[in-house]
């Protein structure tokens, strides 16, 4: 029997009464009960004059409804979430250049993308969350009706699922059109690395307008009819309540995110009692994540640790270390969890062998077939049918892949080139610092310098000189960090990853 191809075919994984969405301190949404607000949020939509093709801007709160919102309304038509901490500026940018047909929202926001749903003519539908019911559970209120959609009915596998922008860190955003046969390949891909089963329970504290929350722990979850419990956001605070809560068997999170935990743990021996007790492992994605960090999970947790390499192209997962009894190699993202991974000459010139370094190239069902009306980006991006990630790395003689960093953030030091993660790590070892980000400082006559902005650990102190010797002692001198800047905490992005591309800026020293 062929796998299912669609959102709407692998909901029927689940049993009836098996939970399926659910909430710290909630009732859970068992599958019949989505399976049936599946079913009625596309007659709805399709009532409404939304059906296939069409773009549904989601601009929700993390939770189960903005969890049971994706889902359901991916049955019907292309999902498009949003950060709803955007100005009324960027939610112009991006619903004009989505070219929604419709935005979500909660019943009662007052959301600056409301002002510009209406002022550019978009159909704004108001989520009613089911307060006696269980978690996820809602209807859909909308002024005036619409003829039903012409691409009524469930989507099919080669229509869009999911449309998200890429970071725009150094450039105009690019539109990801990710297909329903995408992000089920993605979710399977996910499920089978880390041997999910119907009783499993993912806890998310990951933004659900970011692909890592969204296909790793809700769709991943879903496709092996396990169960995802929502928290509303990440707050450390709450962190070990809402595991004593929903006992989960997993949770997916960045590094920065389990660094933050893994700093409350002292202060909270029950609820890391409780963790010990019920979590089967932790994942880690969509940054890098320091050696030092992953072992202190594990001896905080008794947990397998499993880092896994994901991007937006790829509908989150391409790579991911195995679990136990298979090896789990710190400082390396796995081995090919899914597509097919390479690595290629950096001028797209062919592939090349083991330990050889050059830029991780992909492809598979998982992966985007291009970026929507850029065929400049596009030629960029693509060749021989592997697209190109922009991380440089290697592969070793036993397929487990190394990021040795980000292309556009190598830095280049008069001719040498350095990658910021090497200098993170050997930073990381210092015993007073806990976080760490290198990047590049612009120089009048190298071109660029090393720098570094680092955060000490709780009660911890060191100067500039001491942490430079440290570093000194273990790396080339030109590797070594020119400037030091120790910080209360780094700048984040919207999903709590370090961002090194324009800290010099954001940091003042330019």
């Amino acid at each position: 029997m062929a796998e299912q191809e669609t959102v709407r075919a692998f909901l029927e994984r689940g049993l009836d009464t098996s939970p399926a969405i659910g909430a710290p301190g909630r009732e859970p949404l068992d599958y019949a009960g989505l399976r049936a607000l599946a079913d009625a949020t596309v007659s709805r939509l399709n009532g409404l004059g939304i059906g296939r093709g069409d773009r549904v801007a989601i601009v929700l709160q993390n939770g189960p409804e903005m969890a049971a919102a994706f889902v359901t309304m991916a049955c019907a038509a292309a999902t498009a979430p949003l950060n709803p901490g955007y100005t009324e500026d960027e939610f112009d940018f991006y619903l004009d250049d989505l070219g929604a047909q419709a935005l979500v929202v909660e019943a009662d926001s007052d959301s600056p993308a409301i002002a510009v749903a209406e002022r550019r003519g978009i159909r704004v539908l108001r989520l009613v969350a089911d307060a006696a019911g269980p978690a996820g559970r809602f209807t859909l209120e909308a002024a005036g009706e619409a003829a039903d959609a012409s691409g009524g009915g469930p989507a099919g596998s080669g229509d869009a699922a999911l449309i998200l922008h890429t970071s725009g860190t150094t450039s105009r955003p690019k539109i990801v059109p990710l297909t329903q046969q995408n992000v089920v390949a993605s979710a399977r891909n996910i499920g089978r690395a880390l041997a999910l089963e119907p009783g499993d329970r993912c806890l998310n504290v990951m933004p659900l307008f970011h692909i890592h929350g969204l296909i790793a722990a809700v769709l991943a979850s879903l496709a092996a009819g396990a169960s995802v419990h929502c928290a509303p956001g990440f707050n450390v605070l709450r962190f070990f309540s809402w595991i004593e809560e929903v006992r989960p068997s997993w949770y997916t999170a960045v590094p920065t995110m389990h660094q933050t935990i893994l700093a409350r743990a002292p202060r909270n021996p029950d609820g890391v009692q409780r963790a010990r007790e019920c979590l089967r492992l932790v994942r880690s994605s969509s940054a890098s994540l320091p050696p030092q960090v992953m072992a202190e999970l594990e001896a905080a947790f008794d947990a397998p640790v499993i880092e896994s390499y994901g991007m937006t192209e790829a509908a989150h997962q391409m790579a991911s270390n195995p679990l136990p009894p298979a090896a789990r190699r710190p400082g390396s993202v796995g081995i090919a969890a899914g597509p097919e991974v390479a690595i290629a000459e950096e001028d797209g010139a062919g592939l090349l062998g083991p330990g050889q370094t050059g830029e991780i190239v992909i492809r598979g069902a998982n992966v985007t077939s291009g970026y929507e009306n850029n065929p400049e980006a596009n030629a960029d991006a693509f060749f021989d049918g592997w697209f190109r990630t922009g991380d440089q790395g290697v592969i070793d003689g036993d397929g487990y892949i190394t990021i040795t960093g980000r292309l556009k953030e190598i830095i280049n030091r008069g001719g040498e080139k350095i990658s910021p993660r090497e200098v993170d790590e050997v930073l990381m070892d210092h015993p007073a610092v806990s976080q760490a980000v290198t990047f590049a400082l612009p120089h009048d006559r190298l071109g660029e310098e090393v720098a570094a902005a680092i955060v000490l650990r709780d009660g911890a102190s060191a100067a500039e000189n001491e942490i430079r010797e440290f570093v000194s002692g273990r790396l080339a001198d030109f590797k070594v960090p020119r400037r030091l800047v120790v910080l209360d905490e780094i700048p984040k992005g919207a999903t709590g990853k370090l961002q090194r591309i324009g800290l010099a800026e954001k940091l003042g020293l330019v």
